[in-house]
C-alpha cells in the first residue's frame, strides 16, 4: 500500500492508495474516534457499482450507514442539495463525531466536504474517490464547495479530510471519457512542477489510457505527491498554491458558459491549459516548442485543445472578470515558462487574453 502524507500540522492526514481498498474500509476507520453512525454521500451510479461492497464493509465494522444518494451531475453541486443532506443528517441524529464519507468523483467530494465543514460547525470528513480526476486532484488539498449561478465553487471553504482512501481498481469501471478527463489534471501536475513526470507521461500514455495497474497506481501516487507538496507550502492559497489553477481560469469560464453540460471538468481545463500556454508565448515567457509538447500530449490523451468555435469570446472575458482569483479588478493567470515550471502573473490584460483565445 502506498501512503502520501499531507503535512499540515494539526490538520495533517494521509492518502492511502491500495487496490481492493473498498473491501476493508472499516478496518482503517477503527483508528479514529468516530461515532458509529455516519453519512455516506454518493450518487446512483457509484452506489450501484460499489455501494453494497462499501456498506457491508462499514456495517461489519459496527457502523450504521445513512446514505445520502445525490443525483448525478454538476447541477446538483448546489446549496439546495446540501440543504437536503443537512435535513437527512439532522433527522438521523448524526453528531459531531459522525463522519461524512464522500464516495464518488469530484462533485460528490466537493459537496460532501462542504456539508461536513458546515454541519454542526464541522464534522469529520473522509474522501473515497472513485474517478481519476478525484483521485489525483479534487480529493487532495481540502477545497470544498458548491456552485452558484455566478460561478463555479463560489461558496466554499478550506476543510481538510481526516483521511483519503483510494482504490485504483475503481478506475476499471470508468467510461474512457472520464479517464481522459482525469488525465488533464495529471498532465497539469507535470507542467507546473515536474518535467520528469511529464516525460514519463509522454512515454507511458498508452499504458495509462489502457488503465494498466502499475502505471495507474504510479500516476495516482505521483500526482498526489506533487499536489501535497504545493498544498503543504500554502494551504489556503495565499500565494504559491495558485499554481494548481493552471488551465482553470479559462476552463471554469468554459464550463459556466456551457452550463456544465458540454464539457467534463478536465476537458475544459485542457483547453484552458493550451490557452494559457499560448498567452505565455505571446508575453515572451514560453517557447513555441514547449507549447507544442503540451498540446501534443493533451491531444494524444484524447482531450480538446482548441477553443470552442461556438462560444462567445466576449462572454468568456466577462466571466473571467468574476473569477475568484480576481482582486481589485486585476486578472491573474498561471502561465508556464517551461514544461515543469510556471509563474503567477497578475494584471494580465484583457486584449492579451482575447488574442490567445482567438488563435
Amino acid at each position: 500500500m502506498a501512503e502520501v502524507k499531507v503535512e499540515l500540522k494539526e490538520r495533517s492526514y494521509k492518502i492511502y492508495i491500495q487496490p481492493g481498498f473498498l473491501n476493508n474500509l472499516s478496518g482503517f476507520m477503527d483508528s479514529f474516534n468516530f461515532s458509529r453512525r455516519l453519512l455516506l454521500v454518493t450518487n446512483p451510479t457509484v452506489l450501484g457499482l460499489y455501494g453494497e461492497k462499501v456498506i457491508k464493509s462499514l456495517e461489519a465494522g459496527g457502523f450504521e450507514v445513512v446514505v445520502g444518494n445525490v443525483p448525478d451531475g454538476e447541477a446538483y453541486k448546489a446549496l439546495s442539495t446540501a440543504e437536503k443532506l443537512y435535513d437527512l443528517a439532522f433527522s438521523r441524529e448524526l453528531d459531531r463525531r459522525s463522519p461524512v464519507i464522500a464516495l464518488g468523483g469530484g462533485v460528490i467530494g466537493d459537496l460532501a466536504g462542504f456539508v461536513a465543514s458546515t454541519y454542526l460547525r464541522g464534522v469529520p470528513f473522509i474522501q473515497v474517490p472513485t474517478t481519476l480526476l478525484a483521485q489525483v486532484d479534487s480529493s487532495v488539498g481540502g477545497k470544498v464547495a458548491v456552485n452558484h449561478p455566478a460561478g463555479k465553487n463560489i461558496i466554499g471553504a478550506f476543510y481538510q479530510p481526516v483521511a483519503v482512501f483510494t482504490d485504483p481498481e475503481t478506475l476499471l469501471t470508468l467510461d474512457p471519457r472520464e479517464i481522459r478527463a482525469g488525465l488533464a489534471e495529471v498532465i497539469k501536475c507535470g507542467v507546473i512542477a515536474d518535467a520528469g513526470f511529464f516525460n514519463w507521461l509522454e512515454d507511458n500514455l498508452e499504458r495509462v489510457l489502457g488503465v494498466e495497474a502499475a502505471a495507474t497506481e504510479y500516476l495516482v501516487e505521483k500526482s498526489c505527491c506533487i499536489k501535497a507538496e504545493v498544498v503543504q507550502a500554502d494551504e489556503t492559497e495565499q500565494g504559491q498554491r495558485a499554481i494548481l489553477n493552471f488551465g482553470h481560469t479559462v476552463g471554469h469560464a468554459i464550463e459556466a458558459l456551457t452550463e456544465y453540460r458540454a464539457y467534463r471538468h478536465g476537458e475544459a481545463v485542457a483547453i484552458g491549459m493550451v490557452m494559457a500556454a499560448r498567452l505565455a508565448v505571446d508575453l515572451g515567457m514560453l517557447k513555441n516548442s514547449e507549447v507544442a509538447r503540451i498540446e501534443k500530449l493533451l491531444s494524444r490523451a484524447g482531450l480538446p485543445v482548441t477553443f470552442p468555435a461556438n462560444l462567445d469570446r466576449e462572454r468568456i472575458i466577462a466571466l473571467l472578470r468574476r473569477d475568484k482569483k480576481v482582486i481589485s479588478g486585476s486578472l491573474t493567470f498561471v502561465l508556464p515558462t517551461a514544461v515543469g515550471s510556471v509563474e503567477i502573473i497578475k494584471d494580465v490584460k484583457e486584449r492579451d487574453i482575447a488574442r490567445a483565445i482567438n488563435l
